[in-house]
Order: C-alpha cells, then sequence, then structure tokens
C-alpha cells in the first residue's frame, strides 16, 4: 500500500511516521524547500529565528514518534525546561511570572492578588477536569459522526463548556491582570478568549502537567531530527514541489496531480493543507458532502499574524525567554482584531528571546528576538505593503520604551512576516495564522473532519482539523488519523 502525505507541518510529519510504522510505503510532498510547515528556519546576519511555534508542552507527543522505530528523542535533541513560562508585563510596567512550579506560581499570584491564590487552584482543578476529558480521552476520539458528538454532550455540558475562557476564568479570579494572563491562552491557537469555548482551558492544566520546554537549537532542530528519523526509516521526501489537485475514481481519492502536471497514484492520502484550502481548489465538489460544502461557506477564520525578527547589537539579560507585552486595553483590542477587522494604533505582543536559554541563535553580545503581534487577517483588506512598516515602527518604538530600552538604535537585521505571507507561503486562507477560530462550533463533530466528508481514502490533520491548532493538537490529529486506519484494518482481519 502506498500513502501520499500532502504538505510537511508537524501534522504532516507525524502522519508520515505512523503510516510508515503501520507498514505503508510513504510519499511526502512539501511545497516549500524544507519541512517544518510554518516552524521554518530564519539566519540574517548572524542570527537565528524560529518561525512558528517556539515551544513544548507536550514532549510525550513527539516521544511517541521515536519510540515507534525503537528510538528516543532524547538521542536526537535536547529539551530545556523553562522558568517561568511566561512573564506578562503590564501596561503599568507591572508584571507577573508565570510558570515553574506550583508554589512558585501561587507566590506570585500572592504577590499581586492574594484573594486569588485559591481560585487559582480551582481554575487549575477545574482545567484538569477538562483536561482529563477533552485532551486524554476526546483529542484522539474521531466526531465524524454526529451521535459520537451527541454523547459527549453532557460531560461536555457538566464541563461548562458552553462558557468562554474569558467567563470560566472570571469565575475563579477576580484581579483583572490575572484573568488576562489565564485567559490568553486562546491567542496561542488562533482564537479570542471572549469567543473561545472554555474547552481550551485545558491547557493550563497542559502545561502544568508537562511543563513549557525549548528545544535546543530551535522548533527547527527537532524538524530536522525527525525529517533524519522519516529518511531513515525509508519515507520518500519530495520538497520544492506542490500538489494541485487529488484524483478521484468513483468517490475515492486514487492519487494526486501535481503542479508540474506529474500524476501519482497512491492508495492512501493524507492531508496536511489548510482544509479551506484542500476544499475549494483541491478536492471537485461533486466529491464533498453538503456538510463539508456548509462549513466552508460559514467558517470563520483566527486571527491574522504580524512577526517581526530582528536582532540587536546588545543584549537584554533581564528579559525573559518569552515575554506577553499587555497593551493598554484587552477586550476592545481583541474585538477590532477578530470582529471588526481593523488594524489599531495600539496592540498587545509576543515576545520571544531564544537567546535567554540558547547564545547561539545570535553572535557573541547580541540578542534574537522574534515578536508577534495579532492582527486581522486578510478579510480586513489591509495593504500590509503600507501597513508593514508603519506597525513595525510602531512596535519597535513601543519596546524601546518599555522592556527593550535603546532598542532603535540597538536593532540590526530585522525583517517581517504579515497575513500576505501566510497566504502566499502556506496556502492559509485570508492569511489567517491558525486555519479557523477555535470557537463551539467550530469543534469537535463541527470542525472539519480526520475522515474527509464525501470523498473515501482521504484523510485530514493540521490545525484546521480536529482536534485543533498547536502542536499538541497537530500531532494528536495525526495520532487520530492512525486509530482510524487501524480501526479499518480490523475490520478486514
Amino acid at each position: 500500500m502506498h500513502a501520499l502525505v500532502i504538505g510537511g507541518g508537524f501534522g504532516a510529519i507525524a502522519s508520515a511516521l505512523r503510516l510508515r510504522a503501520k507498514g505503508y510505503r510513504v510519499t511526502l510532498i512539501e511545497r516549500g524547500c524544507e519541512l517544518g510547515g510554518r516552524a521554518q528556519r530564519f539566519e540574517r546576519g548572524g542570527f537565528r529565528h524560529d518561525s512558528g511555534p517556539t515551544v513544548i508542552t507536550a514532549p510525550f507527543l513527539f516521544e511517541e514518534l521515536f519510540e515507534l522505530f525503537g528510538e528516543k528523542l532524547s538521542d536526537s535533541v535536547v529539551l530545556v525546561p523553562l522558568s517561568p513560562w511566561y512573564r506578562f508585563v503590564y501596561a503599568d510596567g507591572e508584571h507577573f511570572d508565570y510558570g515553574g512550579t506550583l508554589e512558585e506560581t501561587l507566590a506570585e499570584i500572592k504577590r499581586i492578588a492574594p484573594d486569588d491564590c485559591d481560585g487559582y487552584l480551582k481554575l487549575l482543578k477545574h482545567s484538569k477536569n477538562i483536561f482529563d476529558t477533552a485532551f486524554t480521552e476526546l483529542a484522539t476520539q474521531p466526531f465524524d459522526s454526529f451521535l459520537v458528538m451527541l454523547r459527549q454532550i453532557p460531560r461536555l455540558l457538566k464541563l461548562k463548556s458552553y462558557l468562554t475562557v474569558w467567563e470560566l476564568v472570571g469565575q475563579y479570579l477576580k484581579n483583572e491582570r490575572l484573568a488576562q494572563a489565564f485567559s490568553i491562552q486562546p491567542l496561542l491557537l488562533g482564537g479570542n478568549p471572549f469567543q473561545t469555548t472554555s474547552i481550551y482551558s485545558l491547557i493550563h492544566y497542559l502545561e502544568r502537567e508537562y511543563g513549557v520546554h525549548f528545544v535546543m537549537g530551535g522548533t527547527h532542530a527537532l524538524v530536522l531530527a525527525l525529517k533524519k528519523l522519516m529518511i531513515r526509516r525509508d519515507i520518500r521526501i519530495r520538497l520544492g514541489e506542490t500538489v494541485k489537485s487529488i484524483s478521484t475514481v468513483n468517490g475515492a481519492a486514487v492519487g494526486a496531480v501535481l503542479l508540474s502536471g506529474e500524476e501519482i497514484p497512491f492508495d492512501l492520502v493524507v492531508s496536511d493543507a489548510d482544509p479551506l484550502h484542500l476544499y475549494s481548489s483541491m478536492v471537485k465538489q461533486q466529491d464533498q458532502s453538503r456538510l463539508c460544502r456548509i462549513k466552508r461557506a460559514r467558517a470563520q477564520l483566527s486571527m491574522g499574524l504580524f512577526v517581526l525578527y530582528f536582532g540587536t547589537l546588545k543584549t537584554y539579560p533581564n528579559v525573559a525567554h518569552h515575554t506577553i507585552w499587555m497593551g493598554k486595553r484587552y477586550r476592545e483590542l481583541l474585538d477590532e482584531i477578530f470582529n471588526q477587522k481593523v488594524l489599531s494604533e495600539d496592540f498587545s505582543l509576543y515576545v520571544h528571546r531564544p537567546t535567554a536559554t540558547d547564545p547561539s541563535f545570535a553572535p557573541p553580545g547580541c540578542d534574537s528576538f522574534y515578536v508577534l503581534c495579532p492582527v486581522p487577517n486578510l478579510s480586513g483588506a489591509q495593504d500590509w505593503s503600507v501597513e508593514g512598516p508603519k506597525l513595525r515602527n510602531r512596535i519597535v518604538a513601543a519596546l524601546d520604551r518599555t522592556i527593550l530600552p535603546g532598542l532603535a538604535s540597538a536593532i540590526t537585521e530585522d525583517f517581517y512576516k504579515s497575513p500576505q505571507d501566510f497566504e502566499s507561503e502556506y496556502l492559509s486562507k485570508h492569511g489567517a495564522g491558525f486555519s479557523l477560530a477555535p470557537t463551539f462550533t467550530q469543534s469537535a463533530w463541527f470542525r472539519f473532519h480526520n475522515r474527509a466528508e464525501g470523498l473515501k481514502n482521504l484523510y485530514l490533520v493540521g490545525a484546521g482539523t480536529h482536534p485543533g491548532a498547536g502542536l499538541p493538537g497537530v500531532l494528536s490529529s495525526a495520532k487520530l488519523v492512525d486509530s482510524l486506519l487501524t480501526n479499518i484494518e480490523r475490520q478486514f482481519i
């Protein structure tokens, strides 16, 4: 049996390895010049940057991929636990260090709002209950049958999944700063905390259970380690080639047509492409179910991302590995980004300083930075050739007067990626940073199914399908497809 994997992101890589472990002959085709999807590596003037995910929160999912072949992740990469996990810096200069031990987190909460210590412990307990159900049980549970969804509704209601993340956090924490800090996680998956289902509050317990880690050499070092594993296991990797369409016969996927015109037959296809691109450009309308077409028409996308990369000709030793730089507004800013699609003058930022842990990211005496700014996706109609340089300057000025004094004169080798780049480089609809937004009506059965809707022998992995975005989500989607195929194989035994 010959399987095709479309794309080179973590969902595709994990799928290729799992298919190979099941005995399939596997070919992976990626349109970029390197594997990794959004997890690329940029190098400019001696400075190195990860382009995508910067943290590992569920290392066991990577360990499983090596264990499939009797190998160990630790023999290929070094994972370093971080402490704090994130430093929140507020507009008035106050900060909150989140992560490390539970005692350290409680000490920080006590310093800011002593009355919220008990509330945090209750929130963590609720998060564990969500985690035990939504992650441990349901992240690899196929939701291609509505009956499966119906059976889960009582449990989801008991977990208060009808609440948003903000509403759930607000039931336990009263301090505004802490409520912001403990509700912001959906943004790392493309969701608005005021609209994202509270199921995603499981992230609190996920971080507490497994910690937050950094891969020495960067996340792309992990991509390269997985690539070597794939090569050792005879997975064929074809880079710089684009799959144009899925070939079908009698409602079943039987191969692929490349942009070059080459036609390749396959017995099975796993797609890591954005589902909206897959179903609008790669799969014929008649091969899609009515439900699939409805999901396409009603899709609500995640926000866009503006990512500024730069080096500095000095070091900032007091800046944490991860900093969440909070602007003056929270709810209002998110409403403008997600709903009004307005590019505001103000912003909040995710600042990544990998040289805090791995000095090899920059020349001696220098630092490397990656600054992520949530912005409207391309449905906001911003002209990024005009707005990009302006936003770059506003970000540099804001950091210069706060956590990176002297940045305006120390910055070097800077460049940025806008939603326009996400659309052209990753074929992401409207340049959305995380495909579908993680709302309740776009989760589980309501999200694009892992078993294609309307077409046999086609499976979906990645951020736009169940269980969702983020490294744990996309790796779990590959694990889910593995289980679907195992169930099919059992039917013929």
